[in-house]
């Protein structure tokens, strides 16, 4: 397993080793040992398991309590999976990486804490599996605007159409009207 750093180095992208063959693949996708080894010492307390079909994007979404640290894969189809740093004080703060996560390249994507994330459904359908550091609190729950100029995320729209969303994520809220209760303070390891 390789862990190597994006633009915002906390956020890491995880290249698996995979041992395949005529019968099929066989891959590690999560080991303790290796993580922490890697400065991934989070405790995992609840898998998510979505389905979405093309053109759908989820997100930005992030707990402004319970803060969760997300470890993303996609298993059926591709999507571009964002993470924006809500961490005040850092040196990334109100920046953006994103990645192509599919079912053929086998990447996984850590997100620590105090990032909001979403993703960009670009096959016909795709089902994204995660892991999270803390339970999926509603009450906590906040969604940052997709389409946030100040962030500026160059999603890759297939045919230039724009995204299927929902409600919620429509009515996200634009960067510069975050509140200091609506993000979080950059701690440094």
């Amino acid at each position: 397993m390789e862990f190597k750093p994006l633009a915002i180095a906390d956020v890491l992208v995880i290249i698996p080793d995979v041992f395949g063959d005529e019968r099929g693949f066989f891959m590690e996708v999560y080991q303790s040992k290796k993580f922490i080894e890697a400065g991934i010492s989070a405790s995992f307390v609840q898998d998510n398991h979505s389905r979405s079909k093309q053109g759908v994007l989820r997100g930005l979404h992030y707990q402004i309590k319970q803060a969760q640290g997300k470890l993303v894969r996609t298993i059926v189809g591709e999507v571009y999976d964002v993470a924006v740093d809500l961490r005040r004080g850092s040196p990334a703060f109100g920046r953006w990486v994103g990645v192509l996560l599919s079912a053929e390249n086998k990447l996984q994507l850590w997100i620590p804490p105090g990032f909001a994330h979403g993703f960009y459904v670009l096959s016909d359908w795709a089902e994204v599996v995660y892991k999270t550091t803390d339970y999926y609190e509603p009450e906590f729950e906040r969604t940052l605007l997709w389409n946030d100029r100040d962030i500026d995320i160059q999603w890759p729209f297939v045919d230039g159409q724009l995204p299927v969303l929902s409600s919620k994520d429509k009515a996200g809220k634009p960067f510069q009207l975050l509140g200091e209760d609506e993000i979080f303070v950059y701690e440094p390891v």
